[in-house]
């Protein structure tokens, strides 16, 4: 799994090197943290999940973006880079200093969002000094203001003066069952003037007492299709207010697995900070003999006889008990169960299934999007062709992976979609952009054409790549400049003759064209007949751009006339950008050359000389 900051963030912890040395450490470090990155400077480091140039700019972006990260350099590297982006502590992600030759690690921010319990680990794996310095953690041996997983602090804002009473000498009362409160070195009295509560009732606390809930609290939630969000969060509320509980007692939120995509559902998740979670039917109907208003319309709807209180009790385990029966509004139910010890969501129902299908763009890891690496260190599961998935390197560790071959494209998008539908975080990998001659238009093509209603279900998200087409382009100038278009001479999945028609119609328009898949080992005539169209309507020195292993080992880029381009100069590896009768070839100083198409600005700057009216303007940009 991921490490990550124990607050919440589910950003991926960030190694990030200065020197060949750190970048050493840090792989050695990663084999302790399945799903870690890390990140190296171009030309110190020789291989990275991420390269950087400019240290300052990278390690504040990283920040700002809430990733933990553990910077092998100097504390004051890593202070001068994210000192002017400091702001609340309380939203800050843990932050450290890791010497390079691993004798010591500093939490520098953080303390208590992991980075105290992050240093304790690296010191434990590294045999460094761990230099915590947080007074209360050193001299009690517990963090008041993170308390461990499945306990909730209700009164943060009372934390400070109530440890400065303690470090005063003050003594507390621990009321409630808490072992890791009474075996800490908090100096314990039956009449200590500070008190800590252990409650599932909601309470203010104050600056003498601290208030902490157990998360053995399970809501169960049943609703109508399409039940109004807010309806059903004002029935949530009022079951809690009923018994005067607090949310930050609850584990999570639970429902039957047919509600697994029921937006109002995740809304009360989402209102409670917690996570959603969901049983099948039968497991719900299991229930039926410890239910208070067991109902044979709801058996007859959903396969068993009561959704919100059987969801409450299954996810409160045997030994739970209902503490709230079955509540109703317009169109939801509500039912509250409580059990003997914390719950732990994730060890009980299934959360919704999620497929992210993402494009890590040509190859080159500068070119990978945030929102992509984020998606990747999220997921469970990789699905893709092998080359793709050995693109991501490191960040394939700790995680499931399902290699495909060419070929197999609706084998991999089925293989993807039946993991999520088993509740898993998938990724389905593709190159450059999902969405363009890649694998997000079968998965919809599946969902559209297929019945399976376990995959309408699943939380879908495409996250976008840079495109080989426009990673060509970036490489040899503007070829895109103006109008284009792109059209694959694959003819597995579309005849030769809808091909040959766009062709016609590019060629007519004028358009740049990029051509995907000009040829395979047993097709080679149809980017010959590409180009005879072509040459049919635009001048022999068009200028042709080819764009080879783009982003990866052996790139090369060049640029030909339009009359002395044939099929045995690409392969399937090659994007083909052929430009329009406007585009044109510069010079460089190099001994290469820039390839631009020209948008019209020249006539623009014409026709504004000429006149005084120098108000009209055009959009210029994509502003979509």
């Amino acid at each position: 799994m991921t490490h990550t900051a124990p607050s919440g963030n589910d950003r991926p912890l960030i190694f990030v090197a200065l020197t060949q040395q750190g970048a050493e450490l840090a792989r050695d470090l990663q084999k302790h943290f399945p799903g870690a990155q890390l990140h190296g400077v171009r030309g110190r480091v020789d291989q990275a999940d991420s390269l950087f140039e400019k240290a300052t700019a990278h390690l504040a972006q990283l920040f700002e973006a809430g990733n933990p990260i553990v910077g092998i350099c100097a504390s004051g590297i890593l202070i001068r880079a994210i000192g002017p982006a400091l702001g609340d502590k309380t939203g800050e992600p843990p932050v450290l200093a890791l010497a390079e030759d691993a004798s010591v690690v500093v939490p520098l921010l953080g303390g208590h969002r992991g980075a105290n319990s992050l240093a304790e680990r690296i010191g434990k794996i590294l045999d460094a000094v761990p230099a915590v310095t947080t007074a209360g953690d050193r001299r009690f041996g517990v963090a008041l203001d993170a308390p461990p997983v499945g306990w909730r602090l209700a009164n943060p804002q009372h934390y400070k003066d109530f440890t400065a009473s303690l470090l005063s000498g003050a003594e507390v009362r621990i009321k409630g069952d808490a072992p890791w409160l009474s075996q800490s070195r908090l100096p314990q009295s039956p009449s200590g003037e500070l008190s800590i509560s252990v409650m599932l009732e909601a309470s203010a606390g104050s600056s003498h007492e601290l208030i902490y809930h157990p998360t053995r609290l399970a809501i169960g939630i049943g609703c109508e299709r399409n039940a109004d969000p807010e309806e059903v969060l004002a029935l949530a509320e009022a079951v809690l207010a009923e018994e005067k509980l607090s949310p930050l007692s609850l584990a999570g939120v639970f429902s039957v697995d047919v509600k697994a995509d029921e937006a109002a559902v995740h809304a009360v998740a989402d209102h409670f900070g917690v996570p959603a979670r969901f049983f099948a039917a039968a497991r719900l109907e299991a229930e039926t003999p410890r239910l208070a208003n067991p109902s044979d319309l709801v058996f007859q709807e959903v396969g068993c006889h009561g959704v919100a209180e059987g969801a409450a009790l299954a996810a409160a385990g045997p030994e739970g008990r209902l503490l709230l029966p079955k509540r109703k509004s317009k169109r939801a139910t509500a039912a509250v169960a409580v059990a003997p010890r914390i719950i732990d969501p994730n060890s009980v129902g299934r959360p919704r299934g999620r497929l992210s299908v993402l494009g890590l763009g040509p190859g080159d890891q500068a070119w990978r999007t945030p929102q992509v690496a984020a998606e990747v260190a999220r997921a469970s599961d990789l699905v893709g062709y092998g080359l793709y998935l050995d693109l991501l390197g490191n960040l394939t560790q700790g995680k499931s992976c399902h290699a495909y071959a060419l070929g197999e494209e609706e084998r991999r998008v089925r293989a993807a979609l039946d993991l999520a539908a088993e509740g898993r975080s998938v990724a389905l990998i593709c190159s450059g952009d999902p969405g363009i001659y890649a694998m997000a238009a079968l998965v919809f093509e599946l969902l559209d054409q297929v019945d399976k209603v376990e995959w309408r279900r699943l939380d879908i998200v495409v996250a976008p790549g840079i495109s080989a087409l426009q990673a060509a382009a970036a490489r040899i100038g503007a070829p895109l400049g103006h109008d284009f278009c792109a059209i694959s001479l694959s003819d597995l999945l579309t005849p030769w003759e809808a091909i040959e028609q766009r062709l016609h119609a590019a060629a007519k328009g004028d358009f740049v064209v990029a051509f995907y898949n000009p040829v395979s080992k047993r097709r080679t005539q149809q980017f010959a007949t590409a180009l005879e169209i072509l040459r049919g309507q635009r001048p022999p020195d068009t200028p042709v751009v080819l764009g080879r292993n783009l982003g990866r080992p052996g790139e090369k880029v060049t640029v030909y006339r339009l009359d002395e381009v044939g099929p045995d100069q690409v392969d399937m590896l090659t994007l083909v950008l052929v430009g329009s009768s406007a585009s044109r070839r510069i010079s460089r100083p190099d001994g290469g050359e820039w390839v631009y198409t020209p948008r019209g600005y020249e006539k623009k700057r014409i026709a504004v000389a000429a006149s005084s009216d120098d108000d009209a303007t055009d959009p210029v940009g994509d502003v979509a």
